[in-house]
């Protein structure tokens, strides 16, 4: 899987599915982030319409300071958040996704929004790079 110009990802090799989900979490809580939503697909999809599917997850990441800013300068804008992660096993290891906030937020034409996005963006990379034992994607067409 590639990094996109909406997406950063890495693999995890050799890291299960659970110690990846815990690197994951603690990495985001270092750059101030919490979970507020855990989306369990392959349970919803197994629940729903009898597929199977492997591991993987949508976590909603939020930083309550950087979401109050975006929040004061345009209050619809709660509809672009919370920043998602994805972790989902692949071959040979966990494979984890978060989110571009530039690309999430390139649509609302606002300096101050643009600026939280800036922050949320630098934050997260960092937590990325800070999983540990990955091996980054190729960077395509990032911004």
């Amino acid at each position: 899987m590639d990094d996109t110009p909406y997406s950063m990802h890495r693999t995890l090799r050799g890291v299960d599915f659970d110690e990846a989900m815990e690197r994951v979490s603690e990495a985001l809580k270092q750059e101030g982030f919490g979970v507020l939503t855990r989306i369990d697909v392959a349970e919803t999809l197994k629940s729903k319409i009898d597929v199977d599917y492997r591991p993987y997850v949508i976590l909603g990441a939020c930083n309550p300071v950087l979401a109050h800013q975006a929040l004061k300068a345009d209050d619809n804008i709660g509809l672009m958040l919370p920043c998602n992660v994805v972790v989902a096993r692949g071959d040979g290891g966990t494979e984890v996704s978060f989110v571009r906030p530039h690309a999430m937020m390139e649509i609302a034409d606002a300096p101050a929004i643009r600026a939280v996005a800036d922050e949320a963006q630098t934050r997260l990379e960092r937590a990325l790079e800070s999983l540990g034992d990955w091996v980054p994607h190729s960077a395509g067409t990032v911004p």
